[in-house]
C-alpha cells in the first residue's frame, strides 16, 4: 500500500487510479454550493425598482459568475493535487479535508457574499488556497515540487490581500477587486506562477495521472447536471401542477437528458483516452479544465432557464430571460465543441449550426410565451443529438486524436 505523498505515474496501478471515497464525499458539497449559484442568478434577474434592467442584469450574472469562478478554482486545484500526488497519504487527505470545509462555508456565504458575508467568503476561499501549496511544500522532498509550491505559496498569499480588501468594501469596488483577483488567478496558472526570481513551472512537464484527472472533470460535469434535476424538482414541486408548468417541467427533464447524451456522445466518454494519448497529459488537462468550467457555467444558466420557465410558462419572457433559456444551452455548446477539439482535433460542424439555430430564434421567441423559448431549446439540442448518432451509427468508433 502506497504512504508516501509522491505518486508513481509510471505504474499501471497509478495510471487506472479512481478517484478515492473521500474526493467522492468532497464533490457532493458542490451540489450544495451550485444550488447556491443558481440562487445567485436568478436573484440577478430581478430588476430593483427604478433601476436600469441591462445594468442589473449584468451585475447579476458577473456576481455569479464571480461566485462560481471562485468555486471551481477551489475544486479544480484540489483534483490535480489528488492527481497528481498520492491521494492515500495523509497530507493530501489534509487538503482534501480543509478544501471540503472551506467550500462548504463558501456555499453557505454565497447568497450574501456580497453583502453581509463577504469576509466569511474570502477567508474560506483563501484558506483553501493557500493551505494547499504549504501543506504539500513541507511534506514533498523532491526540489523541484517544492519549488513549485513556494511560488504557488507566494502566488495565492499575494492575490488573497485583493480577497481580503474586497470583503472590507461594499459595492461595485468588491466585485472589482475579486474580479481582478480571480483573473490574475486563472492568468498566472497559465504561465506557471511566475514569481520574480523564481523560474516559472512548465505545465506541460507535470506528471498526472490521466484517467483519474478525465474521470474528475467528468464526475464535476455530472455534479453540475444533477443540480439540473434538483432545480427542476424544487421548483416543479412548490407550485401547482398546471399544464403550463407541467409541460415546461418535462421540457426541462429532456433538456437535461440532451444535455448529458451531446456531452458523453464519445467525445465526453473517451476524455481519458485522449489525456492517454497526448504527448503531455498536463497541457491537455489544463485546457479540458476550462473546458469544464465553461460548460458548468452553461449549464448553470440553463438551470435557472429552468425555473424561470416553469414559474413563467405562459408569461411573456422578459428579453433577459432568454439569456439563461437559451444562452446557457449556447454557452454549453460552444464548450462541447471545444472539448471535441480536444479530444478529436476538429470540431462537427452540426455544433456551429445549432449555436446559429439557438441565436438566430431567440428574437421570434420574444413574442411568444416563455415556454416557447423552453421548446425550442429542448427541439435544436434533440436535432443536435440526433445528428450525432446517425453520423457515428454503423461507422467504428473514432479514436482520440489530441491536438497536444
Amino acid at each position: 500500500m502506497r504512504t508516501g505523498i509522491e505518486a508513481e505515474f509510471g505504474s499501471p496501478e497509478e495510471a487506472a487510479r479512481r478517484p478515492t471515497f473521500l474526493e467522492l464525499f468532497f464533490d457532493l458539497v458542490f451540489v450544495f454550493a451550485l444550488t447556491r449559484i443558481v440562487a445567485r442568478i436568478d436573484e440577478g434577474l430581478t430588476v430593483h425598482p427604478g433601476g436600469n434592467e441591462l445594468w442589473d442584469v449584468t451585475l447579476g450574472f458577473f456576481k455569479a459568475v464571480v461566485l462560481l469562478l471562485a468555486l471551481f478554482a477551489v475544486w479544480e486545484g484540489t483534483a490535480w493535487t489528488t492527481t497528481r500526488y498520492n491521494p492515500d497519504s495523509a497530507v493530501v487527505q489534509i487538503v482534501v479535508v480543509i478544501a471540503l470545509v472551506c467550500s462548504m462555508v463558501m456555499g453557505v456565504a454565497m447568497p450574501r457574499a456580497f453583502s453581509s458575508s463577504g469576509l466569511a467568503f474570502a477567508i474560506a476561499f483563501c484558506i483553501a488556497q493557500i493551505s494547499r501549496p504549504l501543506l504539500l511544500r513541507i511534506a514533498l522532498r523532491q526540489r523541484d515540487r517544492r519549488a513549485l509550491k513556494l511560488r504557488m505559496l507566494i502566488t495565492h498569499s499575494a492575490l488573497a490581500v485583493l480577497w481580503i480588501s474586497g470583503a472590507l468594501v461594499i459595492g461595485w469596488p468588491r466585485g472589482l477587486l475579486w474580479g481582478t483577483a480571480l483573473v490574475a488567478e486563472y492568468v498566472l496558472i497559465r504561465f506557471g506562477w511566475p514569481v520574480p526570481g523564481l523560474a516559472r513551472a512548465d505545465l506541460s512537464r507535470w506528471d498526472v495521472a490521466g484517467g483519474h484527472l478525465a474521470e474528475r472533470f467528468q464526475q464535476f460535469f455530472l455534479i453540475a447536471l444533477g443540480e439540473t434535476i434538483l432545480v427542476i424538482g424544487f421548483t416543479y414541486s412548490q407550485g401547482s401542477f398546471d399544464s403550463g408548468r407541467t409541460t415546461a417541467f418535462a421540457l426541462a427533464i429532456a433538456t437535461s437528458l440532451l444535455i448529458w447524451w451531446i456531452y458523453f456522445h464519445r467525445a465526453g466518454k473517451i476524455l481519458a483516452e485522449a489525456v492517454a494519448a497526448s504527448t503531455h497529459p498536463a497541457t491537455i488537462g489544463r485546457s479540458v479544465a476550462n473546458t469544464h468550467i465553461l460548460m458548468t457555467i452553461g449549464i448553470v444558466a440553463t438551470a435557472a432557464g429552468y425555473e424561470i420557465s416553469i414559474d413563467h410558462a405562459f408569461d411573456y419572457p422578459k428579453a433577459s430571460w432568454l439569456i439563461p433559456i437559451l444562452g446557457g444551452p449556447v454557452l454549453f455548446i460552444a464548450a462541447r465543441s471545444r472539448l471535441e477539439y480536444e479530444v478529436f482535433s476538429r470540431v462537427s460542424p452540426s455544433r456551429i449550426v445549432t449555436i446559429v439555430a439557438l441565436l438566430a430564434l431567440a428574437p421570434v421567441v420574444l413574442f411568444a410565451p416563455t415556454l416557447v423559448a423552453s421548446a425550442v431549446a429542448a427541439v435544436v439540442l434533440g436535432v443536435a443529438a440526433v445528428v450525432d448518432l446517425r453520423r457515428s451509427r454503423g461507422a467504428p468508433p473514432e479514436a482520440a486524436v489530441p491536438p497536444f
